[in-house]
């Protein structure tokens, strides 16, 4: 086990009038970062009466066949997915967001050249859950992590609370510094956590190689409700195939920069002439967007 255990230093609070690159570099040191009032109080309302409808429609629980898994997604948790055809005001608005793409850049443009979005999930963490078991998102690139903490930046999470996030209603528990640690196969322990609280509207951004989970709704009544979307470099797969669930029509009204991030367009990452195309030209030729 590698010294990590001596302080846990808070969490970082910046505002939207922050550089991106001041956000990207206290992230980087620390592991995660807050900013307060990411979305404006109607956007939350907006979204949030957008996406009522498909996710009362969901159960609770994980239907996933693997019991670790199911246990990793929460038996009182429900995790809505393909958001960007659910909800108009996340496809055009937050993914269309200025700082949002802004910290794309920052994060990846260095390394790895273009990013893409891995997945956009509602996760609303009902009473009663237990906390979410420790981990990297980083580890479902398996290679990754025996570079620990020398690895490429993989993947990066931007959670945005629709409700508020507190310690009894579940907020994002995270481990600050445990992005430097030696040994990736160290996710430490729940008492080395601490969480991210948010009002509705804020975000927490926080790397891949930082050790996080959700924690705990103990309360009989809340619903803490977020909405997570990890940026990630476009040279690996992401978890959503946005193409092949986004209708065109919906994907033709959206800005260049969305229909990218989304899958809509090839990936230009550093040192390649092109990825992603439809005989070597950019694919949104091919699907006249």
């Amino acid at each position: 086990m590698s010294n990590h255990r001596d302080s846990r230093p808070s969490l970082p609070i910046v505002s939207r009038s922050t550089p991106a690159e001041e956000i990207v570099r206290l992230c980087d040191e620390v592991g995660a970062v807050i900013i307060r009032n990411f979305m404006t109080d109607e956007q939350v309302v907006r979204i949030n009466a957008e996406l009522d409808a498909p996710l009362s429609a969901l159960d609770a629980g994980s239907k996933h066949e693997h019991e670790l898994i199911a246990e990793f997604h929460g038996h009182h948790t429900k995790r809505l997915t393909n958001l960007i055809t659910h909800s108009k005001t996340f496809r055009e608005e937050i993914l269309d967001d200025d700082l949002f793409h802004e910290m794309g850049r920052a994060l990846y443009e260095p390394e790895c050249g273009d990013w893409w979005l891995t997945t956009a999930q509602l996760i609303e963490i009902g009473p009663g859950n237990k906390a979410q078991m420790l981990h990297r998102d980083m580890a479902q690139y398996q290679p990754f992590v025996a570079m620990n903490k020398h690895a490429p930046r993989a993947i990066t999470n931007l959670m945005l609370a629709l409700t508020d996030f507190t310690e009894e209603n579940g907020a994002t528990r995270v481990i600050p510094g445990s992005q430097h640690w030696d040994d990736f196969e160290d996710v430490g322990s729940p008492e080395m956590t601490i969480p991210a609280e948010l009002k509705a509207g804020d975000a927490v951004l926080f790397g891949g190689k930082v050790v996080h989970g959700g924690g705990a709704n103990v309360t009989t009544d809340q619903y803490r409700r977020g909405l997570t979307i990890p940026m990630q470099a476009s040279i690996l797969t992401p978890e959503e195939a946005y193409p092949l669930i986004v209708p065109l029509e919906v994907a033709r009204t959206l800005s260049p920069r969305v229909q990218k991030i989304i899958g809509f367009r090839s990936q230009y990452p550093n040192g390649s002439p092109g990825l992603w195309q439809h005989n070597y030209a950019d694919l949104a030729d091919y699907l006249k967007l």
